[in-house]
């Protein structure tokens, strides 16, 4: 598809400064731009790359003013956020080259199953008895959408998904390729002949509206009652959310984080990867947690900001941390003190 600038400017209300008519036909980064894609510059970082890019048209920041002379092949579309703007132009993008609306003849939907308008099942995908799946969703082959589930409008389930039985998913959600949801949690309890016996998980999990869930992330189903991720939750890549879990609205996660069952997540936080948190926790709205960090009790002050495992105030953190690097020199300068102690003992005595 080609557009020309005066076209994508009025998609993102933006004004043309160069050619209107300048067209693009793709996508690129600025340091990497090609002739006939748009990039966008939003990080001053990259301002050098903009007066060398070969990209056709560039969106900026309505307060860029260049410190020397654009290529004369450059056009430049300013808006008032460019992130935002390329981000929404992405959407529509996505939207174009998304599968026509149908169901495959491949993909087995049973009789008892409601199938709202303009939805797309693809290839070899499962719905099962007393499922729904909204309007305008997408369902890629090969996904699996268990008896009694209840799957949104607008949502995207990526190939190779796996919803389990009496799921719930809201409206705008987007589920990536080898997430898992709803599987049993981890409950067992010991038994006398020294193993351990299942405990049956027989509740669900609800994901409310706007929430991405990453490849190969995996959300368990309560053992009573129900896991809930709250409104605008994102989830990336190989994350691990426990049985009865909740994750408060607009939270987000980085990479190989896990929390463990029962846990109560706050709003807003910000948890980076590979970050572990205990079960049958608290923590408050709006808390931070560097990568790598470990949390073992309730957090109750808001906007905390976390770092170290386990896990204590950042700033201390960062104090300890520099107490720990000099570790070294500090057993050096002990030990030569405890040579001279032992000279200045030695003169005493003698």
């Amino acid at each position: 598809m080609k557009f020309s600038a005066s076209q994508i400017a009025g998609l993102i209300d933006g004004v043309v400064e160069g050619n209107p008519e300048a067209t693009v036909t793709g996508l690129s980064k600025i340091e990497s731009g090609k002739e006939g894609t748009l990039s966008f510059l939003a990080n001053p970082k990259y301002e050098e790359f903009i007066y060398d890019t070969k990209a056709s048209i560039v969106i900026v920041n309505d307060t860029f003013s260049p410190s020397k002379p654009l290529k004369d092949s450059t056009t430049i579309i300013k808006v008032a956020d460019a992130y935002a703007c390329f981000a929404k132009l992405l959407e529509i993008y996505d939207k174009a080259v998304s599968p026509e609306p149908g169901i495959s003849e491949l993909a087995f939907i049973d009789p008892s199953a409601t199938i709202g308008e303009n939805v797309y099942i693809g290839p070899f995908a499962f719905v099962g008895r007393g499922a729904s799946v909204g309007n305008n969703s997408y369902v890629y082959p090969n996904s699996f959408i268990d008896d009694a589930c209840q799957v949104g409008n607008d949502c995207k389930i990526y190939a190779g998904v796996k919803i389990y039985r009496s799921t719930i998913i809201g409206n705008s959600c987007t589920l990536h390729s080898g997430s898992v949801i709803g599987a049993d949690g981890f409950g067992f309890a010991p038994s006398s002949a020294n193993d351990y016996k299942k405990v049956p998980q027989i509740g669900n999990v609800i994901l409310e509206d706007h929430v991405e869930i990453g490849a190969n992330t995996c959300v368990d189903r309560a053992t009573l009652g129900s896991t809930i991720i709250k409104k605008g939750v994102k989830l990336d890549n190989l994350v691990q959310i426990g049985h009865n879990v909740q994750v408060g609205e607009n939270t987000v996660m980085a990479a190989q984080a896990g929390v463990a069952g029962s846990a109560k997540l706050g709003k807003n936080m910000m948890v980076g990867g590979q970050v572990g948190i205990v079960g049958h926790i608290e923590i408050a709205d709006k808390v931070m947690i560097g990568a790598q960090s470990g949390i073992p009790k309730t957090i109750k002050k808001e906007g905390s900001m976390l770092l170290g495992s386990p896990a204590y105030e950042a700033d201390e953190y960062k104090k300890a941390y520099m107490g720990f690097r000099r570790l070294p020199q500090i057993l050096s300068r002990l030990r030569e003190m405890e040579e001279e102690i032992e000279n200045l003992k030695s003169k005493l005595n003698g």
